[in-house]
């Protein structure tokens, strides 16, 4: 144990490096792509930017496992429904899910600030709100939902909220999840559970534990158009949390 948090303070300095010298490169590179080439280019560099971040985490002996046993729609749109337990959620969502192009739901204090994230979540087709103005957040993302049905897209959505600080589910929210339902009447309902990545997080920034296996899960697939909106919503809290107690 004490090796193991030896090894994990000296080798978080070089993932640290790595990490942030990956984002403001690809800031850089999402700039020029989203400036003078169009969505298409700046989709291509965001993936391409998330799948190094995942590379970043190998110095830290950090694999990744995703399983779909399930038959997936050649296009979107999808609603991803997934548990939360921290940031390191998000590059492999990305990653894995890049043919449908994911976009999130995400607190306005991320749009300034990071390199490459911020500006993604700004130009890339996700939607800030404002937790404290609930009623303006429900139509932001009412009119996110809409833009995701009309280009096909992914919604990605957390409905705990926030983070599991300890890889336990917390309980779901269902106001902004019933919202997609409501706005993106062709979609695919994916429903994710994450298992370890609170891991990662666990010391919050210093140091970041050493040998973490973090395991995606897709759990089932729901044509939302042949579902009731309540029953599914109680249905996919209930498979995901169990997906995540099984692990």
């Amino acid at each position: 144990m004490v090796v193991k948090k030896v090894f994990s303070y000296t080798l978080t300095i070089p993932y640290y490096l790595s990490f942030i010298s990956t984002l403001i490169f690809f800031h850089l590179i999402q700039v020029f792509c989203h400036r003078l080439l169009g969505y298409p280019a700046h989709k291509k560099s965001v993936d391409w930017l998330n799948f190094f971040l995942l590379r970043c985490l190998s110095i830290l002996g950090t694999s990744f496992e995703f399983s779909n046993p399930f038959k997936m729609p050649d296009k979107g749109p999808l609603i991803i429904v997934s548990n939360h337990q921290s940031t390191y959620d998000i590059p492999p969502i990305i990653w894995y899910f890049r043919k449908y192009h994911p976009k999130f739901i995400s607190k306005s204090s991320l749009g300034n600030g990071i390199p490459s994230i911020s500006y993604n979540l700004r130009h890339g087709g996700s939607v800030l709100i404002d937790r404290d103005k609930p009623v303006l957040a429900l139509e932001r993302i009412k009119g996110f939902g809409e833009q995701v049905q009309k280009n096909q897209w992914a919604a990605v959505i957390f409905p705990e909220g926030t983070r599991s600080k300890d890889g336990r589910p917390k309980k779901f929210y269902s106001r902004g999840l019933i919202a997609l339902f409501e706005q993106i009447p062709d979609a695919t309902v994916v429903a994710l559970s994450i298992n370890n990545s609170w891991k990662l997080s666990q010391y919050r920034y210093f140091p970041i534990p050493i040998g973490t296996r973090v395991i995606l899960k897709v759990q089932s697939t729901f044509k939302l158009r042949e579902q009731e909106h309540d029953a599914l919503f109680q249905e996919l809290e209930r498979m995901i949390s169990r997906g995540v107690e099984e692990v």
